[in-house]
């Protein structure tokens, strides 16, 4: 099964992460993001830091999950690849791995600025995300 694929959109860009779990589809939703920012396969899985967050629905959750992530790309400079991540109800504690960011090794490919709730979908039962981003 395919983890996540690249969506057109005018002006933005999104993803659209698969899973057969609430874990994994949060998982494949941030590898989706961070590959949209650089190639994961250069990325090494040296640094972890871990993730806790409540919302009042799925959708939020996985909004601040992506939020969250993007937060640590930003203010601490780090390329995550690897993402352990378990949905309980309303909640997400996930341990993310990375490596802080290197130019020479790390070509960035889009700047990713935010997480935005336009046309997002969470549908567990399908086994589908859909997430735009602004950059």
């Amino acid at each position: 099964m395919k983890r996540f694929e690249e969506l057109n959109h005018t002006g933005d860009v999104g993803i659209r992460a698969f899973g057969t779990t609430l874990d994994e589809l949060f998982a494949n939703a941030a590898a989706g993001m961070f590959s949209l920012i650089a190639d994961l396969a250069t990325v090494k899985p040296v640094g972890e830091y871990e993730v806790r967050l409540t919302a009042k629905d799925v959708k939020a959750l996985l909004f601040d999950f992506l939020a969250e992530l993007l937060f640590l790309h930003d203010t601490r400079k780090v390329l995550l690849s690897e993402f352990d991540v378990k949905v309980h109800g309303l909640a997400v504690d996930a341990r993310v791995r990375g490596e802080r960011l290197d130019r020479e090794r790390h070509p960035l490919h889009l700047n990713v600025k935010a997480v935005t709730y336009h046309e997002m979908v969470v549908d567990p039962d399908k086994g589908v995300a859909q997430v735009i981003f602004d950059i």
